[in-house]
């Protein structure tokens, strides 16, 4: 299970962008901007954060710190959905509630498949190595949070249906065959039915959803109701290309037999 440079890279980037929009608006970008609003020195740990997650995503891209700073990268984003936890257990049906969690839930499975990759290409850093029962189970998750997008496409299918671009038919029918498309693939992943190509599949959306529906928003005059303000605007093409980015590298890492099965021990042959 070798990781792709590109996966690599394009999931640092997006790592990167996700720091740099926090920079930015001095806030977390988790799809919850009030999370942890009254804690002391707020935007002191928000530029704090920010800077270590922007460090990460640099040392991401070299080989010699790419696994420290994945490790790192996971860890920023446990801590999204660490303090996402509060307002489920508040409003537990609420799928807003659900959707900062699973927003960082998303990459943080990401990170821990690309540090398994990682670690069976460098064994010797000296860092405790992913098993196959703990990669399958982040693979769970990961399918668990695209029924959770999919499900999200029904409860709102009508706001859905006003950001579908205005060139394509049936806005709503498309609405609501996305949210099939989420929610299939996440089952595929969870039972094992053509996981990979599940996968492939999701983060082909993911993508597309970034690049038809957010990218031109930017170019749109006057910007659409849901595109506004800017900050928001911004926040959700970062977290968008994110998911993109965290599903390709779930996608990659089907991609060797050997990441699910235990490796034989070598024969010696006398001489």
């Amino acid at each position: 299970m070798r990781v792709s440079r590109l996966n690599q890279s394009l999931f640092a980037i997006a790592s990167a962008g996700l720091a740099i929009w926090s920079l930015a608006y001095a806030d977390f970008a988790w799809g919850g901007q009030s999370l942890l609003a009254g804690i002391p020195w707020r935007e002191a740990w928000v530029y704090l954060s920010a800077l270590i997650l922007l460090a990460a995503s640099i040392g991401l891209c070299l080989p010699r710190t790419a696994v420290p700073s994945v490790l790192t990268i996971g860890a920023y984003q446990a801590a999204g959905a660490a303090i996402s936890v509060p307002q489920i257990l508040s409003t537990p049906l609420s799928v807003g509630a659900w959707y900062p969690f699973c927003e960082a839930l998303t990459p943080l499975v990401a990170a821990w498949l690309l540090y398994g990759m990682l670690r069976r290409q460098s064994p010797a850093s000296g860092l405790p190595g992913a098993g196959a029962g703990t990669l399958r189970a982040a693979r769970v998750l990961f399918g668990l949070t695209c029924v959770f997008y999919g499900w999200s496409h029904f409860v709102y299918a009508e706001y859905t249906a006003t950001m579908v671009p205005g060139w394509l038919p049936g806005h709503l029918a498309l609405a609501y065959l996305t949210g099939l498309g989420h929610f299939a693939a996440g089952l595929a992943i969870i039972v094992g039915i053509l996981p990979r190509l599940a996968a492939t599949l999701e983060a082909i959306m993911m993508s597309l959803f970034g690049l038809l529906v957010w990218l031109p928003s930017f170019f749109a005059q006057p910007p659409p109701k849901w595109a506004l303000p800017a900050e928001h605007r911004w926040s959700e093409l970062v977290v968008t290309l994110v998911l993109a980015a965290s599903a390709w590298v779930v996608a990659a890492s089907f991609g060797d037999r050997s990441s699910t099965t235990t490796p034989a021990p070598q024969s010696h042959a006398l001489t």
